[in-house]
């Protein structure tokens, strides 16, 4: 993903700590604290914009919501629509996905959300996707138990692969689909990707899976 440079983003982040948490690892083990009451916590990984977190935010107020997102330039704008909202149920981290465990203990996450997750479609970067078993035992690290994955994609091959990891990995796969908007499938949010890709005619693909527990 091109990012365009906005070189006043880290002020703005720092400007706003209610919705951009600063030093999110003092808050581990204790985010019911920062949202002020026990909801389940939802996280976006790869966040982007906005969108997504954000609707779901508002159609669901009894969850908590935190978006991840690396790039202080495209997280802005996901704080804009919190700001214009006024959500109290929805909080960004301005932070590396693969670091998770800094910021979050074992119970504190109830399911992960990966939307339109970069492919990286070379065979020696398959370390870098998001469903790489490395970071399967991430989500596994910060879930309760029977926690989930809930994805979703554009890309066949990489929807393909990612399969493949959660039942290597021991996930029970509960929810499948290889064309969502054309699946009945009810409720669903889309993101800035998704709305793009679905106007041009091609295949949404999604996917639920749930951790087991290990005896």
């Amino acid at each position: 993903m091109r990012v365009r440079n906005k070189p006043w983003a880290k002020d703005k982040i720092e400007q706003n700590p209610q919705y951009v948490v600063a030093n999110p690892e003092e808050h581990r083990g204790k985010w019911s604290e920062i949202f002020g009451n026990d909801n389940p916590i939802h996280i976006e990984v790869g966040t982007g914009k906005g969108r997504f977190v954000t609707e779901m935010a508002k159609a669901n107020p009894d969850v908590n919501y935190l978006g991840i997102e690396l790039f202080e330039s495209v997280i802005v704008t996901a704080l804009d629509r919190i700001i214009e909202e006024e959500l109290t149920n929805v909080k960004l981290l301005n932070v590396n996905a693969k670091n998770l465990k800094e910021y979050f203990a074992k119970g504190d996450v109830d399911r992960v959300y990966l939307n339109f997750s970069d492919p990286w479609p070379k065979t020696r970067h398959a370390k870098r996707r998001l469903t790489y078993k490395s970071f399967l035992k991430i989500y596994e690290d910060i879930l309760v138990d029977g926690g989930e994955i809930h994805f979703k994609t554009d890309n066949q091959g990489l929807f393909e692969y990612s399969l493949t990891s959660f039942s290597e990995y021991g996930l029970l796969l509960t929810y499948v689909s290889l064309d969502l908007h054309n699946s009945g499938y009810e409720g669903n949010i889309m993101t800035e990707y998704e709305e793009k890709f679905a106007a041009k005619g091609q295949r949404i693909y999604r996917s639920e899976a749930r951790y087991q527990n290990k005896k």
